[in-house]
């Protein structure tokens, strides 16, 4: 089980591995540049050796790290200039993913704002996929279920499979879970049935080698409120028993399993909690 959390590259991404290392994290997430800006300047030579020397020194592998993408990123939108922007920004991270010596880079579908049909915004999205694929060399575009909020597409694991079909070189697609946004979404994972039956759907319409990375968070709102709304683990809506049934869960070994909850000082108290349920020391 490698368990960690989406930790700061503040000052370089060469800083992100052992902000990892100090909280106990044997698994990462980082942003390759500032996330809240379309452009960014090009990775000097030596921020990379840095970066891979921070890896090694941790003892991380690629398969322990799972970049996410800028939240600006809408391949779904109908407006061509975000869209755009939005093809290029992805383009230049999956680029900085790849040179980190990385595979995969999350990111989450977008939204045509309700202005197109389901089917045609979800071949849009993959459209996009396709764009930004045919630009880089490497790397694995991996999608993000969602909690459902407004018109935003991933709620359903059905939708990521269409959208993934529908992308041409499907040897570089996967999908990373989202505990908060699958609850939030309708999925009742409270339960170690429930998270089977999640797991169930996964494997049937996409593939449970294409579930590559989770995102463990619990839930403010309830059962399909669509609330995306993180709490730290047990102290949500889906509880200790849930976490535990996928810590205890064996088809996740091997996946980056990746904190995002608010309280980013209790990181390494919740690793630390999540590593006991899967009966891992250290």
């Amino acid at each position: 089980m490698y368990v960690g959390a989406h930790v700061s590259a503040a000052g370089g991404v060469n800083n992100a591995p052992g902000n990892a290392e100090k909280i106990g994290a044997t698994a990462f997430s980082l942003f390759t540049r500032n996330q809240r800006q379309w452009h960014a300047k090009p990775y000097q030579p030596e921020t990379v050796d840095a970066f891979h020397a921070a890896m090694a020194a941790g003892g991380y592998e690629w398969k322990h790290v799972i970049p996410h993408g800028s939240y600006l990123v809408n391949l779904g939108s109908p407006g061509d200039e975000v869209r755009e922007k939005s093809i290029n920004g992805l383009a230049d991270e999956l680029d900085r993913t790849v040179q980190l010596g990385l595979r995969w880079l999350n990111f989450h579908p977008g939204t045509s704002k309700g202005e197109l049909e389901e089917d045609e915004t979800l071949r849009r999205i993959a459209d996009g996929m396709d764009r930004v694929l045919e630009k880089v060399d490497g790397g694995v575009l991996v999608l993000e279920n969602t909690a459902g909020q407004g018109t935003s597409i991933g709620r359903r694991i059905e939708q990521l499979a269409r959208i993934m079909d529908y992308v041409k070189d499907k040897d570089r697609v996967a999908v990373c879970i989202d505990t908060c946004h699958a609850f939030a979404a309708g999925y009742d994972i409270r339960t170690a049935d429930g998270w089977d039956d999640l797991v169930g759907e996964v494997e049937k319409l996409v593939g449970l080698e294409k579930l590559v990375a989770l995102h463990l968070n619990d839930s403010t709102g309830t059962l399909g409120s669509t609330k995306d709304r993180h709490l730290p683990i047990g102290e949500g809506e889906i509880g200790m028993d849930g976490f535990r049934a996928i810590m205890e869960d064996t088809r996740m070994d091997g996946k980056p399993m990746i904190l995002e909850t608010p309280d980013t000082d209790r990181w390494p108290e919740e690793i630390a909690l999540l590593k006991k349920m899967a009966g891992v020391d250290g």
